[in-house]
């Protein structure tokens, strides 16, 4: 029997990926306001604090969703990069600091997950974090980037299945979890619940 996962979140990334994967989630978006937990949250490690939002969205949409045998999965991504951690940039302007500092080095991207099951009423939630490489950049080649708009809508102002991903050099870790989710971390914490992955497909 198909289960139904039910996706907090509206990404069109994130919606990809698990079609790709051969799962067709439900969309239901949280009315969290993440700021406010951005805002309470200072001086906590971005782990923790990804993990909190995604389970503030899922904890939100459980209430709400259709399905008493769905399972409902939250995320929230962030990145650190040189003792910073940022989410989406407030603006082109930031953008284009952000990825100008980028260039030629690396970071790290944090995505939170946060998984209930409404049959069982059972909750998982991880972390997934994987170090990114890149390559060079040049000023045009930023300000090009950057008036696509693609890079204020994503962590960290870059994308691994964007336009960005010319510039990206490399991955350490799930590749995933760069899109958005990080789907060998889903199917673990399925797995803890007895489920399988297979069951949404």
């Amino acid at each position: 029997m198909v289960s139904t996962l039910v996706l907090a979140s509206q990404s069109p990334a994130r919606l990809a990926l698990l079609r790709a994967a051969g799962i067709d989630p439900v969309v239901v978006v949280s009315d969290v306001d993440e700021d406010a937990i951005v805002a309470r949250a200072d001086g906590v490690d971005p782990e923790d604090l990804v993990v909190e939002l995604a389970r503030a969205k899922a904890e939100d949409v459980a209430g709400r969703a259709p399905g008493s045998g769905s399972v409902v999965v939250g995320c929230d991504s962030m990145f650190s990069f040189g003792g910073s951690v940022w989410g989406k940039p407030s603006g082109p302007d930031e953008a284009v600091a952000r990825i100008r500092s980028m260039r030629e080095s690396r970071g790290v991207l944090h995505t939170g997950h946060h998984v209930v099951d409404l049959g069982s009423g059972e909750r998982r939630s991880g972390v997934a974090s994987t170090t990114v490489r890149f390559g060079p950049m040049s000023d045009a080649e930023v300000d090009a980037y950057v008036a696509t708009g693609e890079p204020l809508r994503v962590a960290g102002s870059f994308t691994l299945d964007g336009r960005s991903a010319p510039f990206v050099e490399g991955v350490e870790g799930d590749h995933t979890n760069v899109i958005g989710l990080s789907l060998p971390l889903l199917r673990r914490l399925l797995a803890e619940m007895g489920r399988s992955v297979v069951d949404f497909w």
